[in-house]
Formats: structure tokens, C-alpha cells, sequence
């Protein structure tokens, strides 16, 4: 894989995040796989500089009562949050920056060569996540190429150690650290030197940001051999539930606008590293 979109910092004015700019319209909102934008029709043909892609994975056998295949059941799967995430999220994307962001999401599978068409993915949900050998090894040459993968809301001990054994798949020899706060990522647009727990839209019911034993929100990271970061882990905290919403008057600005901040890192991190 070639690095895939070369565009300069310059390319990208921000504004400031405040509870109006994130107060972003609804389009499209029906679930399934339709392209739907407010620019008019979809072209595959037109070429943007961000398209965000959404990786459906398959989960293990006994998560779902013995029923393999695509996750799609418990707790959403990988479809958690979907469409509305996804959309809410490039909204904020056009209306804080300059770039030219495709304002309808992909569903990415990892059986699919065409992954490598696509420089970004995020995966959501996914504690019972798991691939056989030809998907694992699709995703390791996908990372390993210079794709970069954002994985969200994994809470607790146990759903932790359940995430990593896909991981392990996936890359079994790089090792997880946890993200300095120092660390580019978190500076190379927005500076994020305060990082809020970003709790799933259960807040608003519990006033709580944890969810089972993860008290603590931890950012982590998995690096290839030359230190740029393949992997962003989101652990203890749910950053998909922060973007889809956003315009909901209950959930708390402040964990949506810094949600969106985070997202814009990361993809101009992945786009220049």
C-alpha cells in the first residue's frame, strides 16, 4: 500500500469547537449500507481527501449462542452506532476543517481486498471480535502498509483481555503502550492536554462515565517498527456514542467537542505518518 492521500497540514483551517458548530444537521438518517450526503448525489468516481470507513468484523462463536458469522446482534456488533456516528461525525469534520471529507461512511470488510483502498477504519464494540487466518493476515498487511485502525468502546478487565484476543491475530509480536500525553497524536491539530473519560450515552441515565470495572479512561497504542502508531485503542470510553450525539441536548457538549477533536487528530495523524 502506498501512503495513500498526501495533502499538508496548511490544507486544513480549523475553527474553534464550540455547541453551535457541533449542532450539525441530520442527513440520511435511515440504517443500512445507502451513501446519502447533502452535496447531491454520491460519485465513487470523485475523490476526496477523507472518507471514513466503518470495519465489519466477525465475532467468535460462542458470543453470540453459538452463532458465527458478521457481528451485528449484541450490543450492536459492529454496526454499534451506525450510520448516525459515522455521518455526525463527518459533519463535524467539514464544518471544523478544510478538508474535503466524503460526507457518507463505507462498510469495510476484512475479507475484501479493496481495504486497502481505504486509509482509515474504525471498529467499534469490539471485545468478541475475531478473524481467521486470511482475514487476520489481510489486516496485519493492511496495518503494516500504513493503514491506520481506531478501535472504541472496550470497557473493563475482562472485555479487554476478550478484544485482545483477536488482536493477537491480528499483530501477536507488537506490544500495547499506553500513549504519553506528550505523544503527536494528541497535538498535531487540537491540543489535547486534558482527556476526558468519553462515556456512552448511558451517562445521561446514570451519571456515570464508566462502565463495568473501567473506572480509568486509558489511551493506548500499538506501533510498528519505525513508531507510528497502526492501532489507537479507546479504552473505557465511548467515542462513537460522543459523535452520534452530539446534537442531543442531554448528552454533555464538552465530551462531544473534545470526541470530535480526537477524531481530527487522528486522521491527520494517519495521513501524515
Amino acid at each position: 500500500m502506498t501512503k495513500y492521500l498526501q495533502f499538508g497540514l496548511l490544507a486544513v483551517l480549523f475553527a474553534g469547537a464550540g455547541a453551535g458548530l457541533l449542532a450539525v444537521p441530520q442527513y440520511g438518517q435511515g440504517y443500512g449500507y445507502q451513501r446519502y450526503g447533502y452535496r447531491g448525489s454520491p460519485n465513487d468516481e470523485q475523490k476526496d481527501e477523507f472518507s471514513f470507513a466503518r470495519l465489519r468484523y466477525p465475532v467468535r462463536m460462542a458470543s453470540y449462542g453459538g452463532f458465527g458469522g458478521f457481528g451485528a446482534f449484541r450490543n450492536g456488533g459492529w454496526s454499534e452506532d451506525y450510520p448516525r456516528a459515522d455521518r455526525q461525525f463527518v459533519q463535524g469534520v467539514l464544518r471544523l476543517t478544510r478538508l474535503d471529507a466524503r460526507p457518507y461512511q463505507e462498510v469495510i470488510d476484512p475479507d475484501d481486498d479493496a481495504i486497502f483502498n481505504w486509509p482509515w477504519l474504525y471498529a467499534v464494540n469490539v471485545p468478541d471480535w475475531d478473524f481467521n487466518d486470511s482475514q487476520a493476515k489481510r489486516m496485519r498487511d493492511y496495518l503494516q502498509r500504513g493503514g491506520f485502525l481506531m478501535v472504541d468502546s472496550i470497557h473493563g478487565t475482562a472485555a479487554w483481555e476478550s478484544f485482545m484476543l483477536g488482536m493477537r491475530k491480528i499483530l501477536p509480536d507488537r506490544p500495547v503502550e499506553d500513549l504519553p500525553k506528550d505523544d503527536i497524536i494528541f497535538h498535531i491539530l487540537y491540543d489535547l492536554d486534558e482527556k476526558p473519560q468519553v462515556p456512552g450515552y448511558q451517562y445521561i441515565y446514570t451519571g456515570r462515565t464508566y462502565e463495568n470495572d473501567g473506572i480509568y479512561p486509558e489511551w493506548k497504542a500499538i506501533r510498528d517498527e519505525n513508531g507510528r502508531i497502526m492501532v489507537a485503542i479507546c479504552f473505557n470510553m465511548h467515542i462513537g456514542d460522543a459523535w452520534e450525539h452530539a446534537d442531543d441536548p442531554r448528552y454533555p457538549e464538552r465530551f462531544s467537542s473534545f470526541a470530535y477533536r480526537m477524531g481530527i487528530n487522528y486522521i491527520m495523524y494517519s495521513m501524515t505518518h
